[in-house]
Order: structure tokens, then sequence, then C-alpha cells
């Protein structure tokens, strides 16, 4: 995600120090592409029954929103990795922290004005979601990485470990605001009587994520075979943990489990039905055990590994593509089918669904793969050119 900027100097034996490592790009490609998945259900196939509802959502929808858990702690955490990857290429320490800060900012407002323009289409409110949360965590991490490394990742765990036993604030006033965007689960606020403010990403979690991440960014500079086993260890670890605190339902989620009427199946299901909003000890847990998981069982690149590097290499420049193309499509094809264009993920309030709307996840999983086909031609290009130029900018996007 982080490429080297043209402005901070680098030395050929810099440069050389650390081989990009393909696994990397190959799982955050991946995470990418399962992403799209969510936001074109969203657009393209809301529904009245919430996903996660166990108790009434069906097999296939659940799963749909599911998998797509795994997108959001992935890309931050290798986000983190990134940046140590990035700083062993670079001679200033205080260069990376600048380079950091700027960054982070830049993405808070590419969230507040450009993002927030692409989503929202006939609905007034501004929305702080993840590039939110993962442009402060980068304002955060500039500030860390002046610390030792074990402490960040000591820093990291004990948040991510003791998050359940901190408060959440409710309700959501302006004495409390503040304490709310760092840590709780979402809320709206009214910044002013015409624009109100939905919080769905609080910043302090996703923040620790992006540490663990940095924290172990030197296991990817370590033998392929001993990172292997390394990472292959954390994340069965992780499973482990994941599996043995979820049976019992004593600390790490704060929606236990329970066996459901409808049968072994949906009973399943509420036992991985963790909480993302904020990201709980077993959600991370469970998703950022698989990644890893998947980071050390990934070995060479092969057809699909080079298909899926292509996203992950350039993953800002996807994720804004990607939501051009479904919301921009979402838009002509409500118009031409409702015959004005209507926003089905931001519906304004009292509008309700156009008559003659019927979800069909079917409709979904065909845009979703019309989308990513249709990106890969742009991504391959943007990837080369990055790779042949040096522009200053290129680094922020």
């Amino acid at each position: 995600m982080l490429q080297p900027a043209a402005h901070l100097p680098t030395s050929p034996a810099l440069r050389s120090a650390t081989p990009r490592v393909a696994a990397i790009d190959i799982v955050r490609g991946l995470a990418m592409v399962i992403m799209a998945l969510d936001h074109i259900r969203e657009f393209w196939s809301p529904t009245a029954v919430r996903p996660e509802d166990v108790a009434h959502a069906s097999v296939a929808l659940f799963l749909t929103r599911w998998i797509t858990h795994f997108c959001a702690p992935t890309f931050v955490f290798l986000a983190g990795t990134s940046v140590f990857l990035y700083q062993q290429k670079q001679a200033s320490r205080g260069a990376v922290s600048r380079f950091l800060l700027l960054r982070g900012l830049w993405l808070v407002v590419l969230e507040v004005v450009v993002i927030n323009f692409l989503l929202q289409w006939g609905y007034n409110a501004l929305l702080l979601q993840v590039i939110w949360a993962l442009g402060w965590s980068m304002v955060l991490l500039a500030g860390l990485i002046w610390l030792p490394r074990w402490l960040v990742g000591a820093l990291a765990l004990a948040f991510i470990f003791g998050q359940h036993l901190l408060p959440f604030l409710q309700p959501v006033t302006r004495a409390n605001v503040g304490w709310a965007l760092l840590y709780g689960q979402p809320f709206l606020f009214k910044l002013t009587p015409q624009l109100p403010v939905l919080v769905a990403y609080t910043v302090l979690p996703w923040a620790a994520v992006m540490a663990a991440g940095y924290a172990v960014g030197p296991w990817f500079q370590l033998p392929a075979p001993q990172r292997t086993r390394w990472l292959g260890a954390a994340g069965a670890g992780a499973l482990l943990l994941f599996g043995a605190l979820r049976a019992t339902n004593w600390y790490g989620d704060p929606a236990p489990w329970s066996v459901q009427a409808r049968g072994l199946l949906y009973s399943a299901l509420s036992f991985v039905n963790v909480t993302k909003y904020p990201p709980s000890l077993l959600f991370l847990c469970l998703t950022l055990g698989v990644a890893l998981v998947l980071l050390a069982a990934w070995g060479p690149a092969g057809r699909l590994g080079r298909w899926l590097s292509t996203y992950g290499r350039v993953p800002m420049f996807y994720y804004l593509l990607h939501f051009c193309l479904l919301s921009g499509g979402a838009f002509g094809w409500t118009a031409l089918a409702f015959g004005k264009p209507f926003n089905l993920s931001f519906a304004p309030p009292g509008a309700g669904l156009p008559a003659g709307y019927h979800p069909s996840l079917w409709r979904a999983y065909a845009v979703w793969a019309a989308v990513v086909a249709l990106l890969y031609w742009p991504c391959r290009w943007y990837q080369g050119y990055k790779q042949q130029h040096t522009h200053w900018w290129l680094s922020y996007l």
C-alpha cells in the first residue's frame, strides 16, 4: 500500500535490503476483491433483514456479509506491516513520521470529501468509515514509530485484549463525542442541525490493528521457511484462542453466541457471528488469525496470486475506482429500472424503496464479478505506471 515517496531520499543499499514479499500483495488483493462484494450488495441488493441476524437471515445472505469481515482487519494490519517495510528503505525516521502524518491527514480528507461524494448522492450526511479510521491510525503511528518496536506491539495487544474493560459512552453528546470518536459503537451525531454525522469506525481499535501489523513487520524479512512457521503459529494461536473464548462466552465479544431454534447450522453461524463495530477481541482473533494463516500458506504466486497481487499493489486506486463503478452503475441501473436514480443503500429518511424493487444476491454476485473484472486492466496499468515513475503524489494514491 505504501510506496517510497520521491522526496524521501533512499540509497540503493537501503532499497535492496527488503525485497517485496509477494504474499502481502496477494492477501491484500484477496481482501480488496472480497470487500467489493459487500459494497455492491449494499448498493445493488440491500435487504430489510440484517445479514448478521441469524434468527431471520438466510445462510447465503449471512455468509455473503460475513466473509467480507476479513477485509478491513487484513487491510489495516498489512498497512502497518507495509509501514515497517517502507521504513527500512528510508534513511530518516523523521521523514517516515512526516510522511505518515501527511498521508494520514490526506486519507481523512479523502474520506470526508471524495468517498462521501461517491457514496451518498441523494443523501445528506457525513459518513466516517474505514478510510477515516485508517487515516487517523497513520497519524497515531507517525508518533508510535519513535518508540521501541516491542513496546508498540505490547501497546497494541494491550488495547486489543483489554478493550472490553472500557466503557461505551451512551448517549453521545457534545461533551463526550471526543471519546466516542476514539472508541465506541457506531453513533449518529448532529454536527449541525442540517448535517448528521454517522461514525461507523472509531479510531483506537483500528490504530491498534495497524500497530500490531507494524510490530510484526520484521517477520517478513526472515527467510521464507522461518517466516512461514512464525506466521502460521501466530494465526493458529489466534484461531485457537477464538475457539476457546467463544465456546465459553466468557470474554472477548459483547454479543454471546447461542443455540438457534433454526437448527445446528444456524447455531454454527451464531458462533462465528462476532462484533465488527468496534472490532472485538474475538472478531480480530478470527479475522487476523485467518489472514496470518493465508500469509503463511501462500507459496509461489502462480496465476491466481499474480491476478490478486495486481489489485493488492494499488489498493487505494482500486478502492476509489470500485466505488466509482458500483455507485455510478447503481445510479444508471435504478434510473432505468425505476424511472429515476435511487440510492438503495442510503435512501433518504421516509423515502422507502421504489416499487418493484426486490433484493437479489444473484444480481449482487453478477455485478461483483463484472466490477472486479473491469478493474483489472486499470489496476494493472496503474501498477506499471507507479513502477516507472517517481512523482511524489504517487505515494498518496
